[in-house]
């Protein structure tokens, strides 16, 4: 689950727009990642988990919350806007549509699980490092995906990841609530609505 191989990204048709990962496995992704991360980042150094604005929300806000059911306890949340972060904000965003970043907890010398819900170019995970560190210096900072396109631009990879999916250029994944408040992948034309 945490490092690719090689061959190991699941090619998915061009054309195959609508839900890609069901709900169902949505949650089985989430429920992974949440027992690797219980694994592999140490109780002591305070886990915090922080999404990344928009589609890191929801999936961050489910991580912390198995994470708090297995290990008893709660797990501080956050989210980052990067819009103001970006390096291609100049010329991408001419109006960028900037949320707010929520960090309620002190940042300093803990483990942070930064989340988003699609890694391609490794971009937004960069600006998101960049916003979290105006709040303090974190121990560590660790990065989880639901899904891992590739495309990288930037030397970045997912500690923790639930699937690896090699996507045209021309689709957009995304994640959206579907029935129930419950979360699935989907494809759409990139520029098309998700």
């Amino acid at each position: 689950m945490t490092k690719p191989t090689p061959g190991s990204y699941t090619a998915v048709v061009a054309d195959a727009f609508g839900v890609i990962l069901e709900a169902d496995a949505v949650t089985r992704a989430v429920r992974r990642i949440a027992a690797e991360v219980i694994e592999r980042v140490d109780a002591r150094h305070r886990l915090a988990v922080v999404g990344i604005r928009r589609g890191g929300v929801a999936l961050s806000e489910r991580i912390a919350a198995e994470v708090g059911t297995l290990e008893g306890r709660a797990v501080p949340t956050g989210t980052v806007d990067i819009a103001l972060y970006r390096d291609d904000a100049a010329m991408s965003l001419p109006s960028p549509k900037i949320g707010p970043t929520s960090i309620s907890f002190d940042v300093e010398g803990r483990d942070v699980l930064l989340v988003d819900d699609v890694l391609q170019t490794g971009r937004t995970v960069r600006a998101a490092i960049d916003c979290l560190l105006d709040y303090g210096r974190p121990r560590r900072i660790w990065y989880a995906c639901l899904v891992d396109r590739g495309g990288r631009e930037l030397p970045v990879a997912p500690d923790f990841c639930g699937k690896r999916l090699e996507a045209d250029s021309a689709m957009r994944l995304s994640l959206r609530q579907g029935e129930l408040d419950r979360l699935e992948l989907i494809a759409t034309p990139r520029g098309g609505v998700g």
